[in-house]
């Protein structure tokens, strides 16, 4: 296990603070963040140079394992504990193994990552470790009626899982608009679907063993302030990707990123379902055409783990970093310029 410097904060956590890249010895990205065992775990992630031409499908994000990283404090060490799963170790896999998330349940860890198959469609997959710094085994198969990208997989204060899930453009949410899978559909609905609501990202309730839905997806709303459905015209505060889910003083917050317009927002609801009423942007554009984010609570303290450039310059190739999350008295999450 190697062991890494944690970036500095040249001027300490603040919205205007210059954050320095938690890891520097290897390309990561997509940070999924848990605390486990009184530590953070971080499940990011990790691109490389694969010398594949950048397209709008992500092509040139041609990832191939997955590292796993702890810290015992925020502002202390970064331990990376290598290769936990690798491509080669997944029976039903193709290529592309994108942003994974983890869990925990009854004495086991479970890392959840979206993979192409062998048919270069977008499946869910979960590989188990009896330790949250892995290695993990995948299993055999991905989760029956999984698709697309960017699993986030959020247990409740009731002890109920959820997986929300799903991306358009290159995550191929928009090839299963209809229920079938339709290739023709590469981007987004195309043309004359600006004016109808948003393709929306998916929720599905886990089953107990943590391998499977235990229900058939569904849409996960976002609404706006007179309770309408954001359009897919909307492109400044429209689901993209890049899910995630937290709780805080019993309300569910929903937070994703917009792709091509790079912000990342968040919606409010009362229920882990949605709808969820959108409340504004919670950071601006980083360096780099993505932009994807966890949140999580530390030792009293609400953090934000996400990825920029800084390092490479190139959009393939991105860092991780984290700062803190700052909310008003009424629970709104100040926009963060990063």
């Amino acid at each position: 296990m190697a062991l890494l410097a944690l970036g500095s904060l040249e001027t300490g956590y603040c919205q205007q603070a210059k954050v320095k890249p938690l890891i520097s010895d290897l390309f990561t990205a997509d940070p999924s963040a848990h605390v486990f065992n009184g530590k953070i775990y971080i499940y990011p992630s990790h691109d490389i140079e694969a010398n594949v031409p950048q397209d709008d499908e992500g092509g040139h994000f041609n990832m191939r394992d997955y590292h796993v990283y702890s810290m015992d404090n925020v502002g202390g060490k970064v331990t990376d504990h290598g290769v936990v799963l690798d491509l080669k170790d997944i029976p039903w896999a193709g290529r592309q193994l994108w942003a994974p998330d983890a869990a925990f349940k009854n004495g086991t860890y479970y890392l959840y990552f979206p993979v192409k198959d062998k048919e270069d469609v977008f499946r869910i997959g979960v590989a188990s470790s009896k330790s949250p710094a892995g290695p993990f085994k995948a299993e055999p198969q991905p989760i029956p009626g999984s698709y697309s990208i960017d699993p986030a997989v959020f247990s409740d204060s009731d002890g109920q899982t959820y997986m929300y899930f799903g991306g358009i453009w290159g995550g191929q949410l928009q090839r299963w608009h209809s229920g079938k899978y339709d290739k023709s559909l590469s981007t987004d609905l195309g043309k004359g679907h600006d004016q109808e609501p948003a393709l929306n990202a998916k929720v599905a309730k886990m089953s107990g063993d943590m391998l499977t839905f235990a229900e058939s997806p569904r849409d996960v709303q976002i609404l706006d302030e007179h309770g309408k459905p954001l359009l897919g015209g909307d492109h400044d505060r429209r689901f993209f990707e890049g899910a995630w889910m937290h709780k805080y003083n019993g309300k569910y917050y929903f937070s994703y990123s917009t792709g091509d317009t790079h912000f990342l927002c968040y919606a409010e609801s009362d229920s882990p379902y949605g709808p969820f009423t959108y409340k504004g942007v919670l950071m601006k554009p980083v360096e780099g055409w993505t932009t994807h984010h966890s949140i999580v609570e530390f030792k009293g303290k609400w953090y934000i783990f996400y990825h920029d450039t800084e390092i490479s310059g190139k959009t393939h190739l991105r860092n991780v970093k984290v700062r803190e999350l700052v909310r008003d008295k009424d629970g709104k999450i100040q926009t963060i310029e990063p």
